[in-house]
């Protein structure tokens, strides 16, 4: 059962604050998108990547895959204005004999092999799969006007989610042709809309998106921890 993963890396990383895109932030001396490759490269069940970049980066990235030596990328195209476009451009690139898709952000560099392995095992019994962990603090649901509480709401069944998220190939590309949405956070969402059950994997509180600053300051501990 072949299983091609697609890593959108399009993001400008506007709130990073940066002087270079968010895949080429420096972490411990390496490009952030070395770490997330390096986990799909590693990675068994992973037949083969595409990368989906910044048009005006895509030399940029051929230069990051032949250094660190990455060869399970066989594509790397560019992205769109949105992250769901970005994800589209990379369906587009999936093989014809392709079961099984994997859509990892490539701004979540910790993404570790057993959540990998796990969602794949799942996805091979059930149609989508999301990585995902319960939210720790109290979530508020607020009038965006007067900034007044409408309602609090039931901890206990909120949960964050995170990637990789893992669908049979027709369903996922089935999905964007269908997208209702102008702009989706999530492909999960798309697929949820064609009254698709989507299975949850327990995920890892480390497996953070570094979006900001301080994210990139979290993930600095956390290579120290590794290390």
């Amino acid at each position: 059962m072949k299983v091609q993963a697609i890593i959108p890396t399009a993001g400008c990383g506007t709130r990073l604050k940066s002087r270079v895109p968010k895949p080429f932030v420096l972490i411990q001396g390496k490009p952030l998108i070395c770490y997330t490759l390096a986990a799909f490269e590693s990675n068994a069940g992973i037949d083969s990547i595409v990368l989906v970049g910044q048009k005006e980066r895509i030399n940029d990235l051929k230069k990051i895959v032949k250094e660190y030596k990455v060869g399970k990328v066989k594509r790397i195209v560019a992205g769109g204005k949105t992250r769901n476009e970005s994800v589209e451009n990379g369906l587009k690139e999936i093989d014809k004999d392709t079961a099984i898709v994997v859509i990892h952000d490539g701004a979540r560099p910790f993404i570790s092999q057993k959540e990998i392995n796990g969602s794949i095992a799942l996805c091979k019994k059930y149609e989508a799969v999301i990585v995902a962990v319960p939210v720790k603090p109290t979530i508020k649901r607020v009038d965006e006007k007067t900034l007044t509480v409408e309602a609090t709401l039931q901890r206990d069944k909120l949960w964050e989610v995170q990637t990789p998220q893992v669908f049979k190939k027709e369903i996922i590309v089935k999905a964007h042709k269908m997208n209702k949405c102008d702009n989706p956070t999530d492909d999960s969402l798309l697929v949820e809309q064609m009254g698709i059950k989507v299975k949850v994997l327990m995920g890892s509180y480390s497996n953070i998106k570094i979006t900001t600053k301080e994210d990139l300051n979290i993930a600095e501990k956390i290579l120290c921890n590794i290390k």
